[in-house]
């Protein structure tokens, strides 16, 4: 398999693959997953070229990084880039593991969570992924989920903010030390870009949702003022959480939600021009937010080997400037979006 294209992070040394393996559904986001079905998918994902593999302690409650790190513990480690989050520390559940519930997973690991996001903090995260992993280091730290999904109100955002006033020391000293080599926020919504931008001294966003086929709004300020401070993106979810990936069908999700009238609509006009031009959605979809020069790497998730080989054949399917031509005509996509040429 062809080795993937590297891009520059933001202002940092760091360089991505184009495309990276996102760790969430490994966590058991979605359903149960038997142990081999997560074996050889993360070994289909290294016979892919797949060399950058994202994960997080809240996936699956410790699950993902345990399971990525059965992967690259057998690596070399000069070959692949890992990173993890930080801003929740674990304990054991204290009940009967068969009592444990921790939604959203649909399994996971038996431990429960505290958010903390204070240099102490920070530093026992990653010492804690770290043992998890089964590694002594990783590439790239990244705080999440400061955001009103997980913290609900002002004050608490308020709070969090307050406690990365040391814990974003901590990051800044990992990475003048070497240990990692760049760090950033991982970010939901992107109503607290600015906000982040504003206090932290970040390298880059990992961005679920906010530049997708079906959103481009960080357009008008966002991303110009990134571009200025020279903050770089991850993009973390394509197919926006899942309707770019299944298409207008019942129940098809946007935002981790059952979507609105007005985005079927809106996708099902996207998959007549894709049928027009003869390319799957799912190639439009994860090749687009690639057009953005600021755009890094996008980290597609999956749970099935025959998912990882989807998506990185989908990568390489060729798509016509005549196609983004055809979607910004019908206004379907922004006309000042940048679209990728087929060689990104």
């Amino acid at each position: 398999m062809d080795t993937l294209p590297v891009r520059k992070v933001g202002q940092s040394l760091l360089e991505l693959p184009i495309l990276g393996f996102g760790g969430a559904p490994l966590g058991e986001l979605f359903e149960l997953i038997p142990e081999d079905q997560s074996r050889q998918t993360l070994k289909s994902a290294w016979s892919a070229g797949i060399r950058f593999y994202d994960t997080a302690p809240w996936y699956g409650h410790g699950l993902s990084e345990h399971r990525i790190g059965g992967l690259l513990r057998q690596q070399n480690p000069e070959e692949f880039i890992c990173s993890t989050k930080v801003g929740r520390v674990y304990s054991r559940f204290r009940g009967k593991a068969k009592d444990f519930y921790g939604p959203p997973w649909a399994g996971g690991l038996p431990f429960t969570l505290r958010f903390d996001y204070t240099y102490d903090g920070i530093l026992r995260s990653y010492e804690d992924s770290l043992l998890r992993l089964g590694l002594n280091r990783v590439d790239v730290l990244i705080i999440h989920d400061i955001d009103l999904n997980y913290h609900r109100t002002e004050s608490h955002i308020n709070q969090r903010f307050r406690e990365l006033e040391s814990g974003w020391r901590a990051l800044d000293e990992l990475k003048r030390t070497g240990e990692i080599q760049a760090f950033g926020a991982g970010i939901n919504k992107e109503a607290l870009i600015p906000r982040f931008l504003e206090e932290c001294p970040l390298d880059f966003f990992l961005v679920a949702h906010p530049y997708t086929l079906l959103d481009q709004g960080v357009l008008d300020t966002i991303f110009p003022k990134c571009e200025r401070l020279g903050v770089g993106v991850v993009v973390g979810a394509p197919y926006a959480s899942g309707i770019l990936a299944t298409g207008a069908v019942q129940g098809a999700k946007y935002r981790y939600s059952e979507a609105t009238p007005d985005v079927m609509a809106k996708v099902q006009l996207i998959e007549r021009l894709c049928k027009d031009h003869q390319i799957p959605l799912k190639a439009a979809a994860l090749q687009f937010p690639l057009g953005h020069p600021l755009v890094a790497s996008i980290i597609p998730g999956a749970f099935r080997p025959e998912q990882v080989t989807e998506n990185r054949k989908l990568f390489e399917h060729p798509i016509e400037s005549s196609f983004w031509d055809a979607c910004k005509t019908a206004n379907l996509i922004r006309m000042d979006a940048p679209v990728p040429s087929h060689d990104f």
